[in-house]
């Protein structure tokens, strides 16, 4: 598959993903979560988006400009957002979910955020590299 397809196909996943579930927290959650938990679903819907529209951004500069650090700056942003957003949405909900404390998912939070900080400095490596 084309890359910038593949960042194109991601981008649009977490997108949609991003107010799927920001409906669901916002209507389905509503009342259920205690108000630290309902903020952490709310920042792991808003990174979610964020970061949807940045690979949206970062396709289409790839197809126009392919580099390796946007490639890889793509691969973070997807591979952070996943475990940022995800653990945040898991430990959010523990308590409404049966899957137990979940507390493993506490040192995921962080690398999937240390991913999105490396993604967006690779961003920046590929725009100072532009020409023009």
């Amino acid at each position: 598959m084309i890359i910038h397809k593949f960042i194109f196909l991601i981008s649009g996943v977490y997108g949609m993903g991003a107010v799927i579930l920001g409906a669901f927290g916002s209507h389905g959650l509503k009342g259920k979560l205690e108000p630290s938990a309902s903020e952490a679903f709310e920042t792991a819907v808003r990174y979610q988006f964020y970061h949807a529209l940045a690979l949206m951004m970062i396709g289409l500069l790839y197809a126009q400009l392919p580099s390796g650090a946007l490639r890889i700056s793509a691969v973070c942003m997807m591979l952070g957002t996943l475990l940022f957003s995800g653990s945040l949405y898991f430990l959010s909900t523990r308590t409404i979910l049966s899957f137990g404390e979940l507390r493993f998912l506490g040192p995921v939070t962080p690398l999937g955020g240390f991913l999105l900080i490396i993604g967006w400095l690779l961003f920046i490596v590929a725009a100072a590299r532009m020409r023009g």
